[in-house]
C-alpha cells in the first residue's frame, strides 16, 4: 500500500509570502477567482511591474526576484487563471489571447501610465500578446525564455504547430516530476531541484487534467505571440538561458529580424528559468531596463 505524499506546499507558500512582505489579494476575471501578490503602492513616479509566470508554475517562481527588486516599485504577481491558487475551469479557453484579455481586464483596475510587463515561458507569450491588447501600451516588455517564439526566422506564423514538451511539463508520476525539474534548469540535477520536486510534486500530480487542457489550448495557436511582436512593440528586453531545452536558444535569432530594437541578454550555463537559476544577474538587467523606460 502506497501512502500518499503530504502536500506541504500551501504552508510553505504562506511562509514565503510573509518573508517577502507581499499582500495576497483576489480579483474576479472572466469567471475566474484570480489570486495575486502585491507589494508597494502605485504612484505617478513609481513603475508598476507585472511578473507573469510560466506553464505548470505559479507566482512563487518570482520569489528570488522579489528579494532583489526595489522596495520602491509597485509589483503585481498573479497566479495566471487556471494555475496556482487561481481558479481552473474545464469550460474555459486558455489560449494566449484569452489569457491576455483576462489580465488586461484585471490590470484595468490599476494605473497604466508607468506599466512594465515581464513574463517567463508561457508568461512571456501572454505578456507579448497583452502588451498589444492594453488601451495604454506598457512602457516596456521583458521576455524570459518565452514560449510562442519560432525556432527559425522564416517560420510561417499561421501554420499549425505540434509539440512534445508536454512529455516533460505534465508529469504523470514521481519519476516524471524529478525529470521535469531537472529539464527546466540547465539539465544537471541539483539539491534545490530535488527539494522543489518533493515540495511541489503532490500539487503537480493533482493537476494532470487541467495541465493537459491548458497545454492543448496553448499549442492550438502556439505562435500567436510572434504575430503580435514587431516594430510597433514597446521597448523590448529578451532574457534567455543558453542551456534551455524547452524553448531552445535558437529562438533568440527570430528577434533579430522581427524586433531589431530588442535588447537581448543570453546567460551562459543557464536553462529555462533565469529568474531562478541566475536571479542576481537577471534581476539586475531588468532593473536597469525598467529604470531607463520609467521616465
Amino acid at each position: 500500500m502506497r501512502i500518499p505524499a503530504p502536500n506541504l506546499w500551501p504552508a510553505a507558500r504562506t511562509g514565503q509570502r510573509l518573508l517577502l512582505q507581499a499582500r495576497r489579494r483576489e480579483a474576479m476575471v472572466d469567471g475566474h477567482r484570480m489570486i495575486f501578490l502585491e507589494r508597494g503602492v502605485p504612484g505617478p513616479d513609481t513603475p508598476t511591474v507585472v511578473l507573469i509566470h510560466g506553464f505548470a508554475a505559479m507566482k512563487e517562481n518570482w520569489a528570488f526576484w522579489l528579494q532583489r527588486l526595489p522596495r520602491s516599485w509597485h509589483i503585481l504577481v498573479p497566479d495566471v487563471p487556471g494555475l496556482g491558487e487561481s481558479d481552473y475551469r474545464a469550460d474555459a479557453s486558455y489560449r494566449y489571447e484569452c489569457q491576455g484579455r483576462r489580465l488586461a481586464e484585471w490590470l484595468s483596475g490599476f494605473p497604466g501610465d508607468n506599466l512594465h510587463l515581464v513574463g517567463s515561458s508561457m508568461g512571456g507569450a501572454i505578456a507579448s500578446v497583452l502588451a498589444h491588447q492594453l488601451g495604454t501600451p506598457p512602457r516596456s516588455v521583458t521576455l524570459l525564455n518565452s514560449a510562442g517564439i519560432p525556432e527559425r526566422p522564416d517560420t510561417d506564423l499561421d501554420i499549425p504547430v505540434t509539440s512534445d514538451r508536454d512529455s516533460i511539463l505534465i508529469p504523470q508520476n514521481w519519476k516524471a516530476v524529478y525529470r521535469m525539474f531537472n529539464s527546466v534548469g540547465n539539465g544537471k540535477p541539483t539539491v534545490s531541484g530535488i527539494a522543489m520536486a518533493g515540495l511541489l510534486g503532490p500539487d503537480l500530480l493533482g493537476r494532470t487534467e487541467a495541465l493537459r487542457h491548458i497545454f492543448s489550448d496553448m499549442v492550438a495557436d502556439a505562435l500567436a505571440p510572434a504575430r503580435y511582436l514587431g516594430h510597433q512593440t514597446p521597448p523590448l528586453q529578451v532574457q534567455w538561458g543558453d542551456r534551455d531545452v524547452i524553448t531552445p536558444t535558437r529562438c533568440v535569432d527570430w528577434f533579430e529580424s522581427a524586433t531589431p530594437h530588442a535588447e537581448v541578454h543570453v546567460f551562459r550555463g543557464v536553462g529555462h528559468l533565469p529568474m531562478l537559476e541566475t536571479p542576481a544577474r537577471s534581476a539586475r538587467v531588468l532593473m536597469e531596463f525598467v529604470d531607463r523606460h520609467s521616465h
